[in-house]
């Protein structure tokens, strides 16, 4: 096994290359960039995306009017003086756009292999004090909804399996097919207006990880209040994610015990439950126990974006989705190495896991 996991750390350097490459040219062809984005600025024209995304969603016509109105007439003041090309021509060399990309492109690599990822383009932050000023965020919503994923899905889908075709089996599928068709975001609306908006009741906080007087709390008042802050949003993960856990462990169990080695035991004189406990679910939950650093690397990067934008939660999703319409290029790329290196590590994971259950996989005699 030692030898398999130094080919696989050997293989993530020219993956990691492939991946950065391909983004990088991608993102260069694509149109507008931070000069674009700063010439926009210069000119008057609002450029944040999120606050494009607050002025749309105002209901108040009337400032929405005037604001748009004076918005306008001061675009169109300063339009009128134009930019003066050694202003752009600055701003070029100020973000490296002066030189070929092929010089920027290794230029980037040579600095992430010293460990310099760069300053944000449009935060006065260093993009790796970003990463770890918003990941306490996202770990706590991955976390979280990958644990309470498994405790949830394994026991229901092994009571699903030794009941399979049952009316508890019918229900429970029905159950998880509409949990499952049903956008996390969808619902985390909804559990925002029963519980917290105070239309129905107000139980649980609308946003943040913890409240303003979090700090004056004593250490057991903090984690009341940090578990208070993450219910709705780790909830609305999980009812989403529950489905397909459900059906794996349950197939995976049913497979099992069809199997020729569970009739053996049977045949030995085993029970049905010394059979299930002792031979099929050790078995059958491989696949499941081993799939848990993806699911996990899944909800970090994936699945909480709208979660964080819904409770207002600043976290990784959010960072990334503003960086991607601010043209934040070291924040876009400095996230990418890092989440892709971390999704590879997981993956490698996910391998040893599968020797670990199971000794009889050898991958290094593939």
């Amino acid at each position: 096994m030692t030898l398999y996991i130094f080919k696989r750390l050997g293989l993530m350097v020219p993956t990691l290359l492939g991946i950065l490459l391909l983004n990088f040219v991608i993102v260069q062809a694509a149109p507008g960039g931070p000069v674009e984005r700063t010439i926009a600025a210069l000119r008057g024209h609002q450029t944040d995306a999120t606050a494009r995304a607050g002025a749309a969603g105002s209901s108040d016509a009337t400032k929405t009017a005037s604001q748009t109105q004076k918005a306008g007439a001061d675009s169109a003041y300063r339009g009128s003086q134009g930019i003066d090309p050694e202003i752009v021509t600055e701003l070029n060399r100020l973000y490296g756009f002066d030189k070929p990309m092929h010089e920027r492109f290794f230029t980037m690599l040579s600095n992430y292999a010293r460990g310099d990822f760069g300053q944000s383009y449009f935060r006065d932050a260093s993009v790796i004090s970003l990463i770890a000023e918003k990941m306490p965020v996202s770990l706590s919503l991955g976390i979280w909804s990958t644990l309470l994923i498994y405790l949830i899905a394994v026991p229901l889908g092994v009571a699903k399996a030794l009941r399979d075709g049952s009316r508890f089996d019918t229900v429970s599928t029905l159950i998880l097919v509409v949990g499952y068709a049903v956008p996390s975001f969808l619902l985390a609306m909804l559990l925002i207006q029963v519980f917290a908006s105070g239309n129905v009741v107000a139980w649980f906080p609308l946003r943040g990880l913890t409240s303003p007087e979090f700090e004056s709390f004593s250490t057991f008042g903090k984690i009341l209040d940090y578990a208070w802050h993450m219910v709705l949003p780790t909830l609305a993960l999980v009812v989403s994610g529950l489905a397909g856990l459900v059906i794996l462990t349950k197939n995976s169990l049913l497979d099992e015990v069809h199997k020729q080695y569970v009739l053996v035991a049977r045949a030995k004189g085993l029970s049905e439950s010394q059979a299930l406990w002792r031979h099929v679910f050790r078995n059958a939950m491989l696949l499941v126990i081993a799939g848990f650093p993806a699911a996990l690397l899944g909800m970090l990067f994936t699945s909480s974006l709208l979660i964080e934008v819904m409770f207002s939660l600043d976290g990784l999703g959010l960072l990334g989705f503003e960086s991607a319409m601010n043209r934040d290029y070291p924040v876009m790329f400095g996230t990418l190495f890092i989440f892709t290196l971390l999704g590879l590590l997981l993956k490698l994971l996910g391998d040893v896991m599968y020797c670990w259950i199971d000794p009889r996989i050898d991958f290094e005699g593939r």
